[in-house]
């Protein structure tokens, strides 16, 4: 065999975008900044997103150990649906990873301690499957979501 026959072959989609002259998507367009950037429209959607997203992570904190284990349950299904309810309205990924960062954030900034010795998070299952299963679902419903039909 000559290195030529060695060599992958483009698959018919790829055959065709290069036909075409078309590139694949740029990492913009998949967060939804098709534009190029960001324009005051879209900064205007995704700051109340983010604050939506931190709002969740912080009642969702307080929600999991006040009432195990349905509180836990009720906060990383309000924080699903948060997510996916924000790539909706934003009509673009870049929505959901808004509220994700938002609610990240706001976890994050909870599990450290005060100097005076109060913590939101004590050392149990509870805690853990909240932080790492929030986590897991957060990265999963910002990087599945897709535009329904009729959607942009």
């Amino acid at each position: 065999m000559s290195p030529a026959q060695d060599a992958p072959r483009p698959s018919g989609a790829t055959r065709a975008r290069a036909r075409a002259g078309a590139r694949p998507p740029s990492t913009a367009q998949l967060l939804g900044f098709s534009g190029g950037g960001f324009s005051p429209r879209r900064l205007a959607l995704y700051v109340p997103l983010f604050l939506l997203g931190a709002v969740t992570g912080v009642a969702g904190s307080l929600l999991q150990a006040a009432w195990f284990p349905g509180g836990l349950l009720l906060a990383l299904v309000a924080a699903v649906g948060v997510f996916l309810g924000s790539g909706w309205v934003a009509r673009a990924r870049g929505g959901a990873v808004a509220a994700v960062a938002g609610w990240m954030a706001a976890v994050i900034l909870l599990t450290t301690t005060r100097p005076e010795g109060d913590f939101v998070f004590a050392a149990g299952g509870g805690s853990y499957l909240f932080l790492l299963g929030g986590m897991a679902l957060a990265v999963i419903c910002a990087t599945l979501w897709r535009p329904g039909p009729g959607e942009g």
